[in-house]
């Protein structure tokens, strides 16, 4: 039994890259362009780099063009600052709008078919909280490919990677980390086709594994979304910071909370209640519609939550609608006609001629593992651990803070994906040697005792009541009860969970095995989530509290969680918020100080 849990080889290289979504790849880009010959290793989870959830970004990516009269990157800053409700940190907000534009063109450089007017320049197009001049009307600042932006991203940087030589290992999940006196060497991968175990050293070990949105039942993410980088690093003793910042876009499509993308509303659609009122006007009077993702996606459940709402026949489930029936044939055609297919194809309609059906769905992590502005991982002290990096959503440097503005997703994963490839690339002509006396000593035990579980319960349904729970108790209003309520329910499914028995008792193309290792990884991020939830005591941005529901700056700082050797008992920290903005008092610094959050 113990000899199927053996390394059966060890690999070295100078870059491992878990994760082959957009940050992965644009990181590696950069080490491959500047460093041809450097040998990376990119692990993906999925049959294929262009399966990762990258390629579902549909509406565009936030830039500032230097030659625009209406715009500076000083409002880019300011907008991302005003809707992270003053928790993004400064020093990162300004590195990545300031290099925002150089990587459009990076991209477009290297092929992306960018959407363009009628003079043949790049078309633009407004997105929720994006203005200009501090606020006074919306600003046309997001460069877009149709509504596919993430799948340009992706055939780009996947191209780019694959003709200078990166390797990929696909369907493979790195199952724990090399990790001695803060020191990272690579980690230990699991190659779910044949079940084997392969040790992986590197120079530089990069995290771009995503998002976690599988903690809850109706999210937009993809299957694999499963928050593994966060329970990885946790395992390893390190901290994961703003846990509970979670993001519920406004318009998921009812039934499979499919996203209907923010591009919707930025070309003109209008949200009704159940009597066909639009209702953005009471909740957001000047942006309405183009409000931060937060905050209409509170209007929305409001309106459900005050009878509002239409009930669904199909889904017995509460929903508004989104109108698109009065937009041009062209827009519906040319810019948005992916996501008329959605509605076509998931719930039958035609948004020509009929309303849709959307209510707020899981999106977005804000949290993750903490960096550095350079990408440089972080322990509970603050101290970098050296030779590991991450990028993407499964990081937090922080650009978002506690509510990410829609189109500053992709462009952080192409920034900071640069910016990383630049550290490392320092850290390359440093290195000259892979370290490999870190010895792994957890995943062995981890699996065998998967097999070794004797108890007849099944792993899809604790799955599915974990979802269940934490949708219902810890989504866009939550409450001290709520939440309560939410880490028992947590504990007593994690202990049914280690007595479960797996069916299958083969450890090649054994997805009972993968799916019970991402129930840990689910267990774990959702009590990071709810330990976090509960100590932060106030509403700030997606992180809403009914018992608490003004913003308390006494909370002025990122929450830092450690998990112990109990499950659900945590230790909790803090990093305080970079106001370096603020602090150097320069022009429209008032701006970047702990301000009101109206629209």
């Amino acid at each position: 039994m113990a000899d199927r849990f053996k390394i059966r080889s060890t690999v070295k290289c100078d870059v491992l890259i878990i994760g082959a979504g957009g940050a992965g790849l644009r990181c590696a880009a950069e080490i491959l362009e500047r460093r041809p010959g450097a040998r990376i290793i990119a692990l993906t989870k999925v049959s294929h780099p262009q399966k990762s959830h990258t390629a579902t970004a549909q509406g565009g990516l936030a830039a500032v063009d230097p030659r625009d009269p209406n715009d500076a990157n000083i409002f880019h800053m300011f907008d991302t600052w005003k809707g992270s409700d003053c928790t993004a940190d400064q020093n990162v907000v300004r590195k990545i709008c300031e290099s925002a534009w150089e990587q459009i063109i990076w991209l477009e450089n290297r092929g992306m078919h960018f959407s363009r007017d009628p003079q043949g320049k790049l078309s633009k197009r407004t997105f929720g909280g994006h203005t200009r001049n501090f606020g006074e009307a919306s600003a046309f600042r997001a460069v877009f490919e149709a509504d596919r932006t993430g799948k340009g991203i992706m055939d780009t940087g996947w191209g780019e990677c694959l003709k200078r030589g990166i390797h990929f290992i696909h369907q493979t999940v790195a199952v724990e980390l090399l990790i001695e006196d803060r020191h990272c060497a690579g980690c230990i991968a699991f190659q779910q086709k044949n079940g084997t175990f392969v040790q992986i050293l590197a120079k530089a070990t990069v995290f771009a594994s995503g998002g976690s949105g599988q903690v809850f039942k109706v999210t937009t993410n993809c299957r694999q979304n499963t928050g593994d980088g966060l329970a990885l690093v946790m395992e390893a003793g390190l901290p994961v910071m703003d846990p509970e910042a979670v993001q519920f876009h406004p318009t998921g499509i009812v039934g499979p909370g499919i996203l209907a993308s923010e591009t919707l509303r930025s070309v003109g659609g209008i949200l009704r209640n159940k009597d066909e009122e639009p209702f953005m006007a009471k909740y957001a009077p000047k942006m309405k519609e183009l409000a931060p993702r937060d905050l209409v996606a509170r209007a929305i459940e409001s309106e459900i939550r005050e009878g509002r709402g239409v009930m669904n026949p199909d889904h017995q489930i509460q929903h508004v609608w989104i109108d698109l029936r009065h937009l041009p044939a062209e827009v519906h055609e040319r810019q948005i006609p992916e996501v008329v297919s959605f509605f076509k194809h998931y719930v039958n309609l035609d948004p020509r001629t009929q309303l849709c059906p959307v209510r707020p769905s899981n999106h977005y992590h804000m949290g993750g593992i903490p960096t550095n502005e350079f990408g440089e991982v972080q322990d509970a002290g603050q101290q970098i651990v050296d030779g590991l990096y991450a990028v993407g959503e499964c990081a937090a440097a922080s650009f978002h803070g506690f509510n990410r503005l829609g189109t500053n997703s992709i462009l952080e994963l192409i920034t900071m994906g640069k910016h990383i490839g630049d550290r490392i690339i320092e850290r390359l002509e440093r290195e000259s040697s892979v370290r490999s006396d870190i010895a792994p000593c957890r995943f062995q035990e981890k699996f065998a005792g998967y097999f070794a579980a004797g108890g007849a319960d099944h792993i899809g349904q604790i799955r599915n009541i974990l979802r269940a729970v934490m949708t219902e108790k810890v989504s866009v209003f939550r409450t001290e009860a709520g939440i309560l309520e939410a880490i028992e329910t947590l504990r007593e499914l994690d202990e049914r969970a280690r007595k479960t028995k797996l069916t299958q008792q083969s450890t090649a193309m054994n997805q009972e095995l993968v799916q019970r290792w991402e129930l840990d990884n689910l267990l774990a991020v959702s009590m990071a989530i709810c330990q976090a939830a509960l100590h932060r005591k106030e509403s700030r941005g997606a992180h809403f509290r009914d018992d608490f529901p003004t913003r308390n700056d006494a909370f002025q700082y990122h929450t830092l969680v450690s998990t112990t050797d109990e499950f659900g008992k945590v230790e909790l920290g803090r990093r305080e918020v970079d106001m370096t903005i603020f602090g150097a008092k320069g022009e429209n610094y008032e701006k970047f100080g702990l301000i009101e959050r109206k629209y």
